[in-house]
Parts: C-alpha cells; sequence; structure tokens
C-alpha cells in the first residue's frame, strides 16, 4: 500500500478511495511514508487529516459555568415550591412539571443567542402567560380540556424553546432542522447522565447502608430533585460546548432504529389484522395507536434532521419512504376510527384535539414523502425533503397553542 499511495498522491480520487476501503492501514502506511513526503501539500493536508487529534472535552468559560449552576439551581428551587409553600403535589405537578424545564433552557439560549430585549421581553410574556393560564385553569383536574392543556403545554414551550434556539434566524429551515437535532443530542446525553446518576446512586445508597445511616430522606427530597431538574440544563451545556460527544452517536442512533421501527411497525400491522383489534370501538386502543404515530412521526422528523448532516444514498431515503407510507397506513386508520368515534357520539374536546392532530401529521406525511420521492426519482438535493420537515414545524405550534388555550373556552372547560 506505501507504494500505491505515494504514485497517487496526485489523484485525490484513488487516495479517498483506498482511505475509505481500509482506513486503519491506510493511516498506517501514510504515516510510515510521510517524512519522504512531507515537502508536498497534499501529503501535509493528509497528515494533519490523519492525525489530527480532538480537542479535550471543554467546559466552557466561568461565565458558562457559573449561569449553569445558577440556572439548575433556579429549577430545583421550582420543583421544590410545592414543599416550600405546601402546595399539593397532585396540584403543582401536572400544571408546572414542564415549567422546571424549559423556561430554565429557553432561558439559557436567550443568553448565549444574546437575543433582542424586545424578542427577550416577547418570550418572557408568553411564558408568563402561559403560567397564569394553566394554574388559573377553572377546569376540574379530570376534565377533558385540563388534561389536554396539561398534556399539550410541554409541546408548546418546546415551540418557545425553538423560537429562541433559531434567534433572528426563524425563518431559515437549517436552524429548525439544527433545533431539532439538538434535541436528539440532549436525548443521548440525559440518557448517558441519567444511567450515571443511577449508578451513582445505588452505590451511594449502598456505602452509606454499610455503617448504618439512613441518607434516603435526605437524597431523595434534595439530590434527585435538583439534580433531576439540572439534568436538561446541563446536557444542553455539555453538547453545546463539546458537540463532537454525541455527534457520531445521533445519526447512528437514526440510521439503526429507522429500520428496525419500519419493521416493527409492518409486523405489529399484520399482528393487528390476525388479532382483529378494532380501534373503532375500542377507545384506549384507538389511543394506543395515536400515541404510536406520534412516536414514528418523531423518529421521522429527527432521522430526516440527523441524516440531513450527510449524504444520503438511495436506500436511505427509500427506508425513509417505506417508513412514511407506513405511517401514512397507520394515520388513515386512526383518522377513520376518530371520525367514526365523532359520527357516532358527537365531538368532545379529546375527539377534536385527536382528529386535528391527525389531519395535520396526514397532510405532513404526505409532504414528506412527496419530497422523498422526488429525491429519489429525479436524484435531487435531499435538502428538499429537509425543508419538508422544517417549514412545516409551525403548523404543530399553531395546533399545540389551539388545544392548550383556545378548546377550553370552546368547551367551556369541561
Amino acid at each position: 500500500m506505501k507504494e500505491i499511495i505515494f504514485n497517487n498522491l496526485n489523484n485525490p480520487h484513488q487516495l479517498e478511495k483506498m482511505y475509505r476501503e481500509n482506513k486503519n492501514a491506510f493511516r498506517r502506511e501514510f504515516n510510515f511514508i510521510y517524512p519522504e513526503i512531507s515537502n508536498q501539500p497534499v501529503a501535509q493536508i493528509w497528515h494533519e487529516r490523519l492525525n489530527y487529534d480532538e480537542d479535550e472535552i471543554s467546559w466552557g468559560s466561568s461565565t458558562d459555568l457559573i449561569a449553569v449552576l445558577v440556572i439548575a439551581f433556579l429549577a430545583g428551587m421550582v420543583a421544590k415550591l410545592p414543599d416550600i409553600f405546601s402546595i399539593p403535589h397532585e396540584q403543582f405537578y401536572p400544571r408546572n412539571i414542564s415549567f422546571i424545564v424549559f423556561p430554565f433552557l429557553t432561558a439559557w439560549f436567550a443568553w448565549k443567542q444574546n437575543i433582542s430585549v424586545r424578542k427577550l421581553m416577547a418570550v418572557a410574556a408568553i411564558l408568563l402567560l402561559a403560567v397564569l393560564f394553566i394554574n388559573w385553569h377553572p377546569g376540574d383536574v379530570n376534565s377533558d380540556t385540563f388534561i389536554l392543556s396539561c398534556i399539550h403545554l410541554p409541546l408548546f414551550l418546546w415551540s418557545v424553546l425553538g423560537f429562541t434556539f433559531t434567534g433572528d434566524q426563524f425563518k431559515d429551515y437549517r436552524k429548525r432542522l439544527e433545533f431539532l437535532r439538538y434535541n436528539g443530542d440532549m436525548a443521548v446525553m440525559i440518557a448517558v447522565i441519567v444511567i450515571a446518576s443511577g449508578l451513582f446512586t445505588a452505590i451511594t445508597f449502598g456505602l452509606f447502608e454499610l455503617i448504618e445511616i439512613n441518607i434516603y430522606e435526605f437524597y431523595s427530597q434534595y439530590v434527585i430533585v435538583f439534580g433531576a431538574a439540572a439534568v436538561p440544563v446541563v446536557a444542553t451545556w455539555l453538547v453545546r460546548t463539546n458537540p463532537q460527544l454525541v455527534s457520531k452517536v445521533s445519526p447512528v442512533i437514526a440510521k439503526v432504529f429507522t429500520p428496525l421501527v419500519f419493521i416493527t411497525l409492518i409486523v405489529y400491522l399484520t399482528a393487528v389484522i390476525y388479532t382483529g383489534k378494532d380501534p373503532y370501538n375500542d377507545r384506549d386502543f384507538l389511543l394506543i395507536f395515536n400515541l404510536l404515530l406520534i412516536g414514528v412521526m418523531a423518529i421521522i422528523l429527527f432521522s430526516v434532521a440527523e441524516t440531513s448532516k450527510n449524504i444520503t444514498g438511495k436506500a436511505g431515503l427509500l427506508l425513509l419512504l417505506g417508513l412514511a407510507a407506513v405511517t401514512i397506513v397507520i394515520n388513515g386508520i386512526a383518522l377513520s376510527a376518530i371520525l367514526f368515534r365523532i359520527n357516532e357520539w358527537g365531538f368532545t374536546p379529546n375527539r377534536l384535539a385527536v382528529l386535528g392532530s391527525n389531519v395535520i401529521i396526514l397532510i405532513h406525511l404526505l409532504m414528506v414523502t412527496y419530497s422523498i420521492s422526488n429525491a429519489i426519482k429525479h436524484k435531487n438535493d435531499f435538502n428538499k425533503v429537509a425543508i419538508s420537515i422544517a417549514a412545516y414545524l409551525p403548523v404543530y405550534t399553531f395546533w399545540v397553542v389551539t388545544v392548550t388555550f383556545i378548546l377550553p373556552f370552546v368547551f367551556a372547560f369541561k
């Protein structure tokens, strides 16, 4: 291989081909002959490429660290408000659990993106109105509109976070896709932190039990509460200051889970037909069907966001097309079932919310499927598929706002 490398220094295509076929052997042999060719610019470029050492983990500036600690502490204090003011947990957390996470992530990005004062005031006003509305909501805790508001409020706050994340580039689809990738990276980092924290907690309990000191109550009321509230902020700080930590993990997860989800859906739909399950008359089964639809749609969104960073082959596009097509089938079944239930028993807040969600997701799926089909048929740039994902995100925000804040008034908070 040494001789082949030497003879193809002026043939970048062949060098790249050799490198991709066996990266370790290529690196070893190239470094062996590098002293002989070190005076050639192309050899210098390849040497830097092959021997570049990733920077060590960055902890950011001292200002960043202080900001993370302050934000994490404030998030923990919000989580402890029921204990501080003797508020029943069942009254506080259903309404306010999302405010333990999203406002503080929003504050982090508002600071890092250096958004304008005008935009900052608008975001603060929106968050304040959301807090006041959900805690003023006069509906019973078991009422449909209250439950729908509590379920959709985190999605609304997630939209506000995305608006802050994009800064002055809200209309730029690449920035919206970056926001989706950030969510995927943060999810991976949160999983790592939670696993490590769980092991640390188990070891801590075990050590103190050996010396017969019971720290369970203190640890669960303070360490776990403040730690859980801090996890999203810490995960965000780590992935934003060290993008290399999970930059290679998230695409792998997307590529692995996309075919697995596709196969699982095919098997599941076959099993549904075989068992004769009926989403038209079985309310619980219809609910599971819709949750499945939302989960698969989320996988498609994040898969496209991750894949858009790299060149996507025809096989990858075909897989995404198949997954989108199967999801359209699931959506069609769920949509027909909810229309059947509305026709039989009339409108309720839940049925209207599910109907709107199904219609919005179906339209988006058709757009994405059409874009993928064009990319395969005409060998178009994959960016058009990414645009079909990013351009539609505000529609979801519109519907979340409708369900969270408008439906309760329409149905008199029942």
